[in-house]
């Protein structure tokens, strides 16, 4: 009996021999299938749309033609506005107001004869135009932006290409002091040359000479979408992004959409969505700040939490409730007066690029800019009749606000570079900002800026930027 079961015993163990490795295969398959998912990377659904006016036509293909363009003026537009800051009606403000209540109107008064008498529309046209400009039409709207090559690039050297996207109430032109920092940085004693960029700097859809999209819904998603096309219709397969306050969700939105076109995403501000870890780890960091990952200066720049976050954001931000429900009602007025629209703009030059400029009767705004420039980024707004469109894009955002939650779903997986300015609206610390950006190749403590950092403090950002830049391309 016990010789007639070895050969039974003997298919056991051969079945069990061929069946083991099988079912370990199989399991160790599905182990790897399993792990590999868990390290691919999400991202936002890229999608498509059209903003055009009307329907989106059946037929024949979007003209992708690069076309030249150049902003002009007329004897008619200044004629205009001289008769519409003339009729401004002055209302004093209250004595020792600053700008406690808002921008002061002594000081706009001032502002306001600047412009009638001094400020040449004209002449700061020809500074516009000193940079080539172009519009493109994509998804049915005309895109401008401008793109500025190194005049000089040495043999062999590679030319970076580097998307700056602005945001609300700034334009394009405040890039126009960085940029020949970047195009040509050894010119400027900021590096020996290693790196220099060619920079493409658009007008989001709705701001500047940027066609305002016709239908409902075009978010910072739509706006990455239509600069990746824009890129690629450049003729950029990979480039670099950099983007500050609405420039900065839309380069972060294009990170997280098409990754492998990002060689790396540079910000100077975040959005983060609070958590109840992070407000847990507010309320211990003001005693503790090593165990909840703040270092010095993050406990230096957030607190007293209440004064410098709380009261702060929710006096600064009344303007964003407003254009976030009903933009057009004040959007009317403003588009419809020139003093109104520079007083509500320039406000915010004030306040957000130092908070103590609230104490100071004239906002400290010729401290840092001259009324030269600030005039011309209001008055591109004026000319164009974009400001309604412009503060549209805060309802198309804030009404949902799906990105937060992409942020904490998707995050930022390529190479990240965030330069923190101690003027800020709100200071992300880096314990924070890893959270978005799960490869934060930088993070640097800026010495001094605020909100506006390319108009305000270009050397600065220019000097993170190629910093940056330098160490990805070591990667």
């Amino acid at each position: 009996q016990t010789i007639l079961c070895l050969p039974r015993s003997w298919e056991c163990s051969q079945k069990n021999a061929i069946l083991v490795p099988v079912a370990a295969l199989g399991v160790g398959g599905m182990l790897v299938c399993w792990l590999r998912s868990r390290h691919k990377i999400k991202t936002i659904e890229v999608g498509d749309g059209w903003w055009g006016s009307g329907e989106r036509p059946t037929k024949g293909k979007e003209d992708e033609r690069i076309r030249p363009f150049k902003i002009e003026t007329s004897d008619k537009e200044i004629e205009d506005l001289y008769q519409r800051l003339d009729q401004f009606r002055y209302t004093p403000p209250l004595e020792g107001a600053a700008f406690h209540y808002g921008f002061n109107s002594n000081y706009l008064q001032k502002v306001v004869a600047y412009w009638r008498n001094q400020f040449d529309w004209r002449k700061q046209v020809e500074v516009l135009n000193k940079y080539p400009h172009f519009q493109t039409t994509i998804e049915g709207i005309d895109i401008h932006f401008i793109h500025v090559k190194p005049p000089y690039v040495p043999h062999g050297r590679a030319v970076q290409p580097l998307l700056m996207v602005h945001g609300w109430p700034g334009s394009f032109y405040e890039f126009y002091k960085i940029i020949p920092l970047l195009t040509e940085p050894a010119r400027h004693g900021l590096s020996e040359g290693d790196v220099v960029f060619e920079v493409i700097c658009p007008s989001i859809p709705g701001y500047g000479f940027s066609e305002a999209p016709h239908q409902k819904g075009f978010n910072t998603i739509a706006a990455a979408r239509i600069f990746h096309k824009l890129m690629n219709r450049l003729g950029f397969s990979q480039y670099y992004v950099h983007g500050g306050d609405w420039g900065s969700r839309i380069t972060t939105d294009m990170s997280q959409m098409l990754p492998q076109s990002v060689k790396g995403l540079h910000v100077n501000v975040a959005f983060v969505m609070q958590s109840l870890s992070m407000m847990i780890a507010v309320m211990l960091g003001a005693y503790v700040p090593w165990l909840v990952g703040f270092t010095r200066e993050d406990v230096r720049r957030m607190y007293p939490f209440k004064e410098k976050n709380i009261y702060y954001i929710l006096r600064e931000s009344g303007y964003l409730h407003l254009q976030a429900t009903k933009p057009d009602t004040a959007g009317c007025g403003l588009n419809d007066s020139p003093v109104g629209l520079a007083a509500y703009i320039l406000e915010k030059f004030s306040t957000w690029t130092d908070r103590s400029f609230l104490y100071r009767d004239d906002g400290g705004l010729e401290s840092k800019y001259t009324l030269d420039d600030l005039l011309t980024n209001v008055m591109i707004y004026w000319v164009t009749s974009s400001i309604v469109s412009s503060m549209r894009f805060y309802k198309e955002n804030l009404s949902k606000a799906n990105w937060l939650e992409n942020d904490v779903r998707i995050g930022v997986h390529v190479p990240t570079g965030f330069a923190a300015f101690p003027e800020e609206i709100g200071h992300t610390p880096p314990v924070w900002a890893k959270k978005i950006f799960r490869n934060l190749i930088t993070y640097s403590y800026m010495p001094r800026g605020g909100h506006f950092a390319a108009f305000e403090e270009p050397k600065l950002l220019a000097e993170d930027i190629i910093r940056f830049v330098r160490k990805v391309e070591q990667l």
